[in-house]
């Protein structure tokens, strides 16, 4: 056998055995006389020991020989450790080799392979088989491992039916862009790979399969950014005879589970629930981050009128209370307000108000504003000496998303945002439909099948804009980890949402036909809600990027530069696909 015992097994009580290990080498320290080589593998580091004078010559010359990486056989007896190492599971004991089998040479590798590398993620991801030879990695794996071991356990023993769902489907308007495949038996023709099985598991209620999931892949063609992925994987989950209730309980228990028994994290009572209004209007994201305050503070009775055209002219003026930040220095003032006016947050300026300690106040405006106007912002935004106050204005969309925007930045400035500490929020009652200028027509804001809430069933017809969804999202530290809703069950409602997206009866009948046929055979009320399982693997794992949790991610412009991948096809594939190429314009 290639080994008795794995690297991060053995013990003081193995002392006197004779073993044999296999793997990776981490180090070697060469002293002449002694040298000391730390063997590795996924369970861990055992050291290797060899003494002139206590193990045979030639075994000394193999230990000296030995490069980073070379993949070994040694065997040896354990023995206890004179410099003992507590930082170390097997820190206590040695290996004193007797033999030496050298599996694999390996050649100097691109970068360290190292808890901490010297390697830039561009290189890693090349190396990415390399990169996953790190603890750091191994670890997030593991935990992605674990995390999916116990969202089955939890799903099996509440009645749950993990059922598979094709990957070669029809393409439908889903929100994000489709990757399509050609086929080579129906030329012309085309499947789309699933950005969600959401037909498919609505149709599984039809067919009687109450509780349905399947941890599942899905496809976007999409811009990409740290928490997204061209290909990423979801909890998918659906149930029949439930309302909304049903699903947030069932689910939320889910979430439970995982934080206790993958990050040994109890939650204490039921999560909060906040209205998409509320959250836009505290905290102007769908998915506020919960872990300190700083919530929004309108100004409009206090700031307009008085003669400061940027807040006059402006639908909204918006305020942040800031805590015990009077001291900030114009130094760190005039950086913020260069932070605002950065493309990604779009803001025109800033404007601030210090609460000093003596009682008075200090604002960029004070030529406009007087003591006792500034008095009035501080009491609207409960204030205290010693605070700083930040205000922004515009139209009010536009407002509450770059005041969004610098909360979050003042969270990470002030250490408001430990990603050790969790907190989760539903979002619920989303608006059903958005308007789209552009368009000139309603889009669904999560996707067509979306139920409205049975109270505003009325306003479908007079003033659609108003209704709201029976849709709920679950966020956890501002990264919105799932989401879902009770479905559209009834033919008819069904008709009349693809009538307010803009559907013809032909549209909706040929990219939906099947869909609305199955609902003529007894659909049930059915509701459910998918879970991003990247991002709640990265959120528990305190990490704001999923790449390190998925074994062979892909980069920023989609690619795998491990493989070369996306690459051309040669002619003869295009040929038999009935397929051809553009050129490619240079600056595209």
């Amino acid at each position: 056998m290639y080994r008795t015992h794995h690297c991060g097994e053995l013990r003081s009580e193995n002392c006197g055995t004779s073993v044999t290990l296999s793997g990776w080498v981490q180090t070697v320290r060469d002293k002449g006389h002694i040298i000391w080589v730390d063997l590795r593998d996924r369970y861990g580091i055992t050291q290797i020991v060899g003494e002139k004078g206590v193990i045979e010559d030639v075994v000394l010359d193999q230990l000296k020989g030995l490069n980073r990486e070379d993949v070994v056989q040694i065997t040896g007896e354990v023995i206890e450790r004179y410099q003992k190492n507590p930082e170390m599971p097997t820190g206590d004991i040695e290996i004193k080799a007797a033999k030496v089998n050298i599996l694999n040479k390996a050649i100097t590798p691109p970068f360290t392979i190292e808890n901490e590398t010297d390697g830039g993620e561009e290189l890693r991801m090349k190396y990415r088989y390399l990169d996953l030879r790190r603890n750091p990695i191994q670890e997030k794996l593991k935990l992605r491992h674990k995390v999916s071991l116990e969202t089955r356990k939890y799903l099996d023993a509440v009645d749950f039916i993990e059922v598979e769902t094709p990957y070669l489907i029809k393409s439908t308007p889903e929100g994000a862009r489709d990757f399509v495949v050609p086929s080579r038996m129906n030329p012309g023709e085309f499947y789309a790979l699933p950005q969600s099985p959401q037909t498919f598991k609505q149709l599984l209620m039809v067919s009687g399969f109450d509780r349905y999931y399947q941890i599942v892949k899905c496809f976007r063609d999409e811009d990409l950014r740290a928490d997204r992925q061209p290909e990423f994987t979801q909890i998918d989950c659906e149930m029949a005879f439930v309302e909304q209730e049903d699903v947030l309980q069932t689910f939320e228990g889910l979430i439970k589970h995982l934080f206790k028994i993958c990050r040994n994290h109890e939650f204490e009572g039921d999560f909060p629930r906040m209205t998409y209004a509320e959250a836009m209007e505290r905290f102007g994201s769908d998915k506020p981050d919960m872990r300190f305050e700083m919530e929004f503070v309108d100004l409009n009775p206090v700031a307009k009128g008085r003669g400061f055209g940027v807040f006059d002219s402006a639908e909204q003026v918006l305020a942040i209370n800031a805590k015990d930040c009077a001291g900030y220095t114009r130094k760190q003032l005039d950086k913020l307000i260069d932070w605002v006016k950065r493309p990604q947050v779009g803001a025109k300026g800033l404007i601030y108000c210090k609460c000093n300690e003596d009682g008075s106040f200090k604002s960029s405006v004070d030529k406009f504003f007087d003591q006792d106007a500034l008095a009035a912002w501080a009491k609207a935004c409960k204030a205290d000496k010693g605070d700083l106050l930040l205000v922004l204005s515009g139209d009010l969309a536009t407002v509450r998303s770059q005041m969004n925007e610098l909360r979050l930045h003042m969270g990470d400035e002030l250490g408001l945002r430990n990603p050790n500490v969790f907190a989760p929020l539903w979002v619920l009652d989303f608006p059903l439909l958005e308007w789209d200028e552009e368009s000139g027509r309603y889009h669904a804001m999560h996707h067509p099948f979306t139920s409205p809430k049975a109270e505003d069933f009325h306003l479908i017809d007079t003033d659609p804009g108003k209704v709201r969804a029976n849709a709920y999202d679950l966020a956890v530290n501002g990264v919105e980890l799932g989401g879902g809703s009770i479905r559209i069950h009834d033919k008819k409602l069904q008709a009349r949402m693809f009538e307010l997206l803009g559907f013809s009866d032909e549209e909706a009948k040929a990219q939906f036909g099947f869909l609305m046929n199955a609902f003529e055979y007894g659909a049930p009320p059915h509701g459910g809600l998918a879970f991003g399982f990247d991002r709640l693997v990265a959120t528990m794992g305190g990490s704001e990027s999923i790449r390190d949790y998925i074994a062979f991610p892909k980069n920023n412009s989609g690619r795998d530069v491990m493989i070369d991948s996306p690459a051309p096809i040669d002619a003869a594939q295009l040929t038999e696909l009935f397929l051809a190429t553009k050129a490619v314009p240079e600056k595209q």
